[in-house]
C-alpha cells in the first residue's frame, strides 16, 4: 500500500516562492552604508505622520456628517431641518480642525516668510481649515428641495 506523494496545489507553491527571495542583490551604496541610523528616522520612515492620520479622520468625519445631514433633509421638512442643522454636533470635528490648525505646520515642517512671520501657502492655498458649523453644511449642502 504505497502512498503518492501529494503534489502541491498552486497556492501551496506560490506560498513556497513567496518565502524564499531568489533575486541577488548587488553591494550596498557607500552613501546607504555612511547614512546615520536613528530611532526618529525609523519611525518617520515606518508611520504615517499624525497630520496625515488627521486630515484623514477630518474628511471622514466631514463626510459622515454630510451623509447624515442629507439622509435627514430627504426625511423631514425645512423648518425641522432647520432646527436639527442649528442643533447638530460638530464638536469632535472641530477639535480635530483645530489640532490640525495649530499643528500642521510645525509637523509639516512648512517654511516661514520672514517679512510677515506666516507659514507659506500650500499650492497658493493657506493650510488652515474652517470649523464645521450649520452655515458651513448648509453651503455643502445647497439649497433644500423636498423630495419625492
Amino acid at each position: 500500500m504505497d502512498e503518492e506523494p501529494l503534489i502541491p496545489s498552486a497556492v501551496e507553491r506560490r506560498i513556497a516562492r513567496s518565502r524564499i527571495d531568489e533575486r541577488r542583490t548587488g553591494a550596498l551604496p557607500e552613501r546607504t552604508l555612511q547614512a546615520e541610523r536613528t530611532v526618529e528616522g525609523y519611525l518617520r520612515g515606518a508611520v504615517m505622520p499624525r497630520y496625515m492620520e488627521r486630515l484623514r479622520d477630518i474628511h471622514v468625519q466631514m463626510r459622515r456628517h454630510l451623509d447624515e445631514l442629507r439622509e435627514l433633509r430627504d426625511h423631514l421638512g425645512p423648518d425641522d431641518f432647520e432646527l436639527v442643522l442649528e442643533r447638530w454636533d460638530f464638536d469632535e470635528t472641530n477639535e480635530l480642525i483645530r489640532q490640525h490648525n495649530a499643528w500642521y505646520p510645525i509637523e509639516r515642517d512648512l517654511p516661514m516668510d520672514p517679512r510677515t512671520g506666516e507659514y507659506v501657502l500650500i499650492a497658493g492655498r493657506p493650510y488652515q481649515r474652517e470649523e464645521l458649523s450649520a452655515d458651513w453644511a448648509r453651503r455643502q449642502l445647497g439649497p433644500y428641495a423636498p423630495g419625492p
